[in-house]
């Protein structure tokens, strides 16, 4: 997971790129940045949707059984 410290580096990064000001070395470490943010996104995400449960208007359980299936590996 990214810190805070890291996250603003993330950020002032970015800011730099967009400003076309930036160095290889900066250009290499915004890649990096990215990369972990991306996957810190992912995983989390899927974390979401792995323990979701979908309940229609009715009250019936209509979670996809693709889902269901991840579930019950756990």
């Amino acid at each position: 997971m990214l810190n805070d410290e890291q996250l603003k580096r993330l950020n002032a990064l970015a800011k730099k790129k967009k400003e076309a000001t930036i160095s290889d070395t900066e250009m290499t470490e915004l890649a990096e940045l990215r990369k972990e943010y991306l996957s810190n996104f992912r995983q989390s995400f899927r974390n979401h949707i792995e323990n979701a449960k979908v309940i229609d208007p009715e009250g019936n359980d209509v979670t996809p059984e693709k889902v269901k299936a991840l579930q019950s590996k756990k």
